[in-house]
């Protein structure tokens, strides 16, 4: 969200490739004119039950359409009176300002002093002070030098001012929180009080924009939406309001058909009987849990959401090392239900009758195509093409899901027993029947978190501290630049090679990190694992004690206070200082704890309004939950198509990015939807 746009910014636009664009339209409907009443009236119920989702999804797209036009360059609501200023400033130097950067000029009002200005964030825990401006000496009396430069504003700046003409002597030192665009002046001089001291003073030449005014505006837009759809749903519930609308619609023929036809007790008879709405349900089906798929589907949302920029602010993508985001949440919510759905799903099918041994099949085929899709489809190198393995990453999403599921799948396989009859029947359980029916499996995950444990802090890693958690790079004062990841980063590296992992870590955002390291790399595959059996607790829990609501409450409450306390021993309660930070670079334990805490406390709260009291259906997140494979390759491989992504106007503001971001999240929620009615599912 830029302000007027500059010159500078046309002629950067001149020079960029283009794409394409296009817009959407509406749709009406109208009730026939010889319908009956009592079945126009029915029919409105249906139509409120069958098209309210999509009338939802619809909306939502239109939503992002009113944010487009809401938030259009040169729109009101992005900006007060007062204009932005222009990204170039500086005659001199033509410093061009970036999405979270401003323009900070230094002014040198010292004689024969030369400056040396060093900044780091104040995100990055223990980094070396980086070089960002050289300020030769001020020539003349009340002349002074001046250093454009493009500070970062995603978080707090530490600036630290040297006299280099005095062995590195410090000057001064101040904290402060730029503003986007935001043009300031630094003036150093002496102050008034003494020759001998320095004064160092921020002045704001011009005021920034408020960059996060689109994702609140869009969130207000989704609010509005949401409560909107809620109401029509409830009017739509309303007989009299169904019979006043299409009343309205046809007045006359509505009239008539209550004064001519509906006095034949038979004719209403039979129309009651055709629309009852207890014959569109089968009874002999058992109900699906509709929480898991929309928990999956909130999941996979905001993953498709994150991966397609997320609007390109920080908090949409992956923390630089220790720390949450909103993108950290989103990939072990998807395993935890995973594994919730693994349990459900192999319950039913040997239920069935199905053998142990043709289920392991499928198990070993599926996991076997996810990591086969993983390598060869969904890849950043795959636009090298199919044979070109030289650079093609091994790692990835798709492949620890892959493996994930497999051992998962197969422990719960191998010890697999009937349902106990005293919870098939009568639907209860002994106190602890969901935690002593597993104890095999708890003895696997728990041998498993100690080899993760011991190759962590034992395994010695050459050219580094053994147990060494950190990220590299100017982390930890420049003392170990190579050693990014310890020993998870070293494991990759041996058994993979450089040349098979990911390449541009986040670690590399603040902490300049020089080696390759993959967050979905061999060593964190073993918290995926534990990560993916909190969730098989929770499905069992849903399965043991179904039907006793407060039950299964107390249990989710129980999981997410034990875990909590198990995160808050762990992190003490700190980004950085804890025994074992929360990170999911390494998908450390305190990570797997604190996310799988995070969802008992989502299904707690999803699973009596969505399944007992039936308050909310899960749409529209239930859709894509339903499909997620197909939503999760398809938004991965048409990325860069249109209408997933166009030409940008401004590619550095943030309101554009934001807006074809939301319009392409918002498509495969409308395509999940549109495939969920056509009952077209991707299994594998």
């Amino acid at each position: 969200m830029t302000g007027a746009r500059p010159r500078a910014a046309k002629k950067r636009r001149a020079r960029e490739r283009g794409g394409g664009g296009g817009g959407g339209g509406g749709a009406g409907a109208a009730a026939e004119a010889k319908r009956r009443p009592v079945a126009a009236a029915a029919g409105g119920m249906l139509w409120s039950r069958a098209a309210g989702p999509a009338l939802a999804a619809l909306l939502l797209l239109a939503a992002s359409v009113l944010s487009a036009t809401l938030l259009a360059p040169g729109g009101s609501l992005e900006r007060g009176t007062e204009s932005a200023p222009p990204r170039d400033l500086d005659q001199k130097r033509h410093v061009e300002l970036k999405m979270d950067q401003a323009l900070l000029l230094i002014h040198n009002e010292l004689p024969g002093t030369n400056l040396t200005v060093y900044w780091k964030s104040e995100r990055c825990y223990h980094c070396l002070l980086q070089v960002l401006a050289a300020v030769p000496r001020s020539g003349k009396p009340g002349k002074p030098s001046i250093a454009a430069v493009a500070v970062s504003t995603q978080h707090g700046s530490i600036l630290q001012l040297n006299d280099t003409s005095s062995k590195e002597k410090e000057v001064c030192r101040l904290e402060h929180k730029f503003g986007e665009f935001g043009n300031y002046s630094l003036l150093v001089k002496h102050a008034h009080n003494g020759v001998s001291e320095i004064a160092c003073d921020l002045v704001v030449n011009k005021n920034p924009v408020d960059s996060n005014l689109p994702v609140c505006i869009a969130f207000l837009v989704g609010l509005a939406v949401v409560i909107a759809v809620c109401l029509l749903r409830f009017l739509l519930s309303l007989d009299d309001f169904n019979n006043w609308i299409f009343k309205a619609i046809n007045s006359r023929e509505t009239d008539r058909l209550i004064n001519s036809e509906l006095g034949s007790p038979s004719r209403a008879g039979q129309l009651g009987d055709d629309v009852h709405p207890e014959a569109w349900r089968p009874s002999t089906v058992p109900p699906r849990l509709r929480c898991v798929d929309t928990f999956r589907g909130i999941a996979l949302i905001l993953m498709v959401f994150v991966n397609y920029g997320g609007g390109k602010y920080w908090y949409f993508k992956h923390a630089s090392w220790n720390g949450l985001t909103v993108a950290d949440l989103v990939f072990p919510w998807f395993v935890f239900i995973m594994g919730s759905s693994i349990f459900l799903s192999m319950t039913s099918i040997l239920q069935r009758g199905c053998s142990k041994f043709r289920l392991l099949g499928k198990i070993v085929w599926r996991s076997f195509l996810l990591i086969c899709i993983g390598i060869i489809i969904v890849n950043p190198n795959y636009c090298l093409g199919p044979l070109s393995w030289a650079k093609v990453r091994i790692p990835g999403v798709l492949q620890r899901l892959g493996v994930t599921y497999f051992v998962v799948a197969a422990l719960e396989l191998l010890f697999a027993k009937p349902l106990p009859d005293s919870c098939a029947s009568e639907r209860r359980c002994s106190s602890l029947q969901d935690i002593l029916s597993s104890w095999p499996q708890w003895l696997f995950i728990l041998v498993l978190e100690s080899i993760w444990l011991a190759l962590t802090f034992f395994l010695p890693v050459p050219g580094c501290p053994t147990g060494y958690l950190g990220p590299g790079g100017i982390g930890d004062l420049g003392k170990y630049p190579n050693c990014t990841g310890g020993a998870a980063g070293y494991i990759d590296r041996l058994l993979l090679g450089d040349d098979h992992i990911y390449q541009h870590p986040s670690s590399t955002v603040l902490y300049h990190t020089a080696v390759a390291y993959d967050p979905e790399g061999i060593l964190g595959t073993i918290n995926s694992i534990v990560m993916a059996f909190l969730g098989v607790q929770a499905g069992k829990i849903l399965l043991y004690y179904k039907d006793q609501t407060k039950v299964i409450l107390i249990r989710f409450t129980a999981w997410w206070c034990f875990l909590g306390l198990i995160s808050v021993a762990l992190t003490n309660i700190s980004e950085n200082d804890g025994f074992i930070p929360v990170n999911k670079n390494l998908w450390s334990i305190s990570y797997v704890t604190t996310l799988s805490s995070f969802a008992f406390f989502i299904l707690l709260i999803l699973y009596p309004i969505v399944d007992v009291k039936g308050v909310w259906t899960g749409a529209p997140f239930f859709y894509p939950g339903m499909n997620s494979i197909l939503v999760y390759v398809g938004h991965e491989v048409f990325e860069n198509y249109f209408p997933f992504q166009w030409r940008l106007q401004d590619t550095q503001s943030h309101k554009e990015h934001l807006i074809q971001n939301i319009v392409g999240t918002s498509l495969w929620v409308l395509i999940a939807y549109i495939l969920y009615k056509k009952k077209v599912f991707w299994k594998i």
